[in-house]
């Protein structure tokens, strides 16, 4: 079963963990509050930036891991229990996913359901096929599951994070989905090129692009003489393809990707319906 945790303090409260109540059968509560998380844990300066350039819109709530959780993907914790710290105002660590997050935030935490999920600011891109592994797009992923407007920023960069370009967009953006909403199951994916603000050409609706990746696994041997391995760390290459989030990127433009959560490969029914399968 998914959801069920505890829910949080009274509104402008720190809180602790002890005193969050039971969310009771049929809880509800008006849409009011902005809910902030992130895959790279609650001391991103990505997060922090993010916080700032919302702050002015509404009541902001973070509920975020309580360390680095990239690449966990769309993983939900159901082995062991889930342990929830204050880390200020409004705002609570959760030691598990990004999705335990989002979901111990909507269905108990907050005591009220959110009007928007923001998931952020990454240090990194969210591009292509990487976003089936990134923690950062699953946090909106859980959020529209969820039925809540969700949005996941990234800023392209790999060594040299300047979060001011990101942030202000992500105020522009969230105030205009605040406003008009977005298509139903649909979250956005916005990624932001790693250039000045001056230097940003535009923006642009995009679709997923398609990477290609590397073999890149590195063999080690530890003082014991096994072997361990590190996945990936090879270079970053993709289909030069119009329309996609990585050629808009590359233009200098902000990709926004609408993403939508049924993953049915329409094109292949009619196909696959040909195929001679029977239950006999």
């Amino acid at each position: 079963m998914r959801g069920g945790a505890c829910a949080g303090p009274e509104p402008g409260g720190e809180g602790t963990a002890a005193d969050l109540p039971r969310p009771r059968a049929g809880w509800y509560v008006p849409d009011v509050a902005i809910l902030l998380c992130n895959d790279d844990g609650i001391s991103s300066e990505g997060l922090a930036a993010l916080r700032d350039a919302l702050a002015p819109l509404d009541e902001l709530w973070v509920v975020a891991p309580d360390r680095d959780q990239s690449a966990i993907s769309h993983a939900l914790t159901l082995q062991r229990p889930l342990r929830i710290e204050p880390a200020g105002v409004r705002a609570f660590t959760v030691d598990g996913t990004p999705t335990d997050c989002v979901n111990l935030a909507i269905n108990g935490i907050l005591p009220e359901r959110p009007r928007l999920v923001v998931s952020g600011i990454n240090r990194g891109a969210n591009l292509g096929d990487d976003i089936t592994y990134s923690g950062t797009v699953s946090a909106a992923m859980e959020g529209t599951l969820l039925g809540v407007p969700s949005i996941a920023l990234s800023l392209v960069a790999v060594e040299r994070f300047d979060f001011g370009a990101a942030a202000a967009f992500a105020h522009q953006l969230a105030s205009v989905v605040l406003r008009d909403g977005l298509p139903a199951d649909t979250f956005l994916n916005v990624n932001v090129p790693d250039v000045p603000a001056g230097d940003i050409k535009g923006v642009a609706l995009t679709r997923q692009g398609k990477r290609r990746y590397s073999d890149a696994i590195v063999e080690k041997v530890d003082p014991r003489g096994k072997k361990y391995y590190w996945i990936g760390g090879g270079p970053m290459d993709f289909v030069d393809a119009e329309g996609t989030d990585f050629s808009a990127v590359g233009r200098g433009l902000i990709s926004i990707t609408p993403l939508h959560l049924d993953l049915t490969n329409y094109a292949s029914l009619e196909r696959l319906a040909q195929l001679p399968l029977t239950w006999s």
